[in-house]
């Protein structure tokens, strides 16, 4: 079976498969052996949502807007989230003054406090063993009760723990804070660093922006709406780049590559050429039949091929038919 024979039933078989016959090569190799493809420019949409939730404070753009790259095009409002961000920023601030205090240790008047509190401790101490003497004598004597002495020996054990105690706050004041205190401080300052970046990448999330060159399909929503985070605001039409979609049969597959150049002509503009390179050749087939043995049905597969075009006059729209020719690559040899 001749080649042209081949494409045809693949034609046929495609259309049968849905009608995508009308994208694929239409079989004719003219006198210039050129390749002619058949497509349509590529229609790419984005919903564009919020990614916070919120009143809507501004819409704008409208429906047949061109928009470019960051430009804003809706906005939440934003008193609560600045609330927020200023209560984070308090407790950072807050949490790294105490890291500060941790890591700086007790202060030398506090180290010095410390250790007059044991000398208070330990004169009250010798007094009161003094103390605890006399009573001792005098009830010798039968002068004073054995309540006395009992209170007196109290008042000595009393005196010597106030003095241990105060001795170990000497100490502690000497050596500072401890290890884990200032790990956990530390590990509650990186929380509160965390919660801030948070709290700003919701707050800039109250500012919708384009992710590209395109044009307004849908508008949504209105001001004074309230969404949820992922509720479409705005459907937006990719135009930039502007790629064209089209497909090619298996026996011709051999004759494009990425990169090549190509010619583009539209319905829409008679005698008018634009250019593009092929930017994309499926890895896979499409389409394919059930049988694909035989080389007779082998023109059944078909792959997907992407063209970049450019299109510097703005002429190609979304879903328009376009014809694409190829000039085929160089013979082996050729101009040496």
């Amino acid at each position: 079976m001749s080649w042209r024979k081949r494409l045809a039933v693949a034609a046929v078989i495609l259309a049968a498969a849905g009608g995508i016959g009308w994208y694929i090569l239409h079989g004719r190799q003219a006198d210039s052996d050129r390749l002619v493809l058949y497509g349509n420019v590529d229609i790419r949409q984005v919903n564009l949502a919020f990614n916070v939730e919120g009143r809507i404070a501004e819409m704008l753009v409208h429906e047949g807007d061109r928009v470019t790259p960051g430009q804003k095009l809706a906005t939440v409002e934003r008193d609560y989230y600045e609330d927020g961000q200023r209560l984070a920023k308090a407790r950072l601030e807050a949490q790294r003054a105490q890291v500060a205090k941790l890591e700086a240790g007790s202060r030398p008047e506090e180290i010095q406090l410390a250790r007059a509190q044991v000398a208070e401790a330990e004169a009250a101490l010798v007094n009161a063993r003094a103390s605890f003497q006399r009573i001792i004598e005098l009830n010798r004597r039968e002068v004073v009760s054995q309540q006395a002495l009992d209170d007196a020996r109290a008042t000595v054990d009393r005196s010597a723990a106030q003095l241990d105690g105060a001795r170990q706050q000497l100490a502690l004041a000497i050596a500072g804070p401890r290890k884990e205190d200032i790990a956990a401080a530390r590990a509650q300052l990186r929380a509160d660093e965390a919660a801030l970046d948070l709290v700003r990448r919701r707050l800039a999330d109250t500012v919708l922006a384009a992710p590209g060159d395109g044009t307004v399909l849908t508008r949504v929503l209105e001001p004074g709406a309230i969404i949820l985070p992922g509720s479409t605001v705005y459907t937006l039409s990719i135009t930039d780049p502007v790629w064209l979609r089209t497909y090619v049969p298996e026996p011709m597959l051999g004759r494009i590559k990425p990169g090549m150049t190509v010619a583009i002509a539209t319905d829409s503009a008679p005698g008018k050429t634009l250019h593009g390179r092929i930017g994309f050749i499926a890895p896979i087939a499409e389409f394919t039949p059930r049988a694909v043995e035989t080389p007779d049905l082998r023109a059944g597969l078909v792959y997907r091929v992407r063209v970049i075009a450019d299109d510097p006059d703005d002429v190609l729209r979304q879903g328009m038919p376009v014809t694409i020719t190829a000039d085929p690559p160089p013979a082996a040899g050729a101009g040496t």
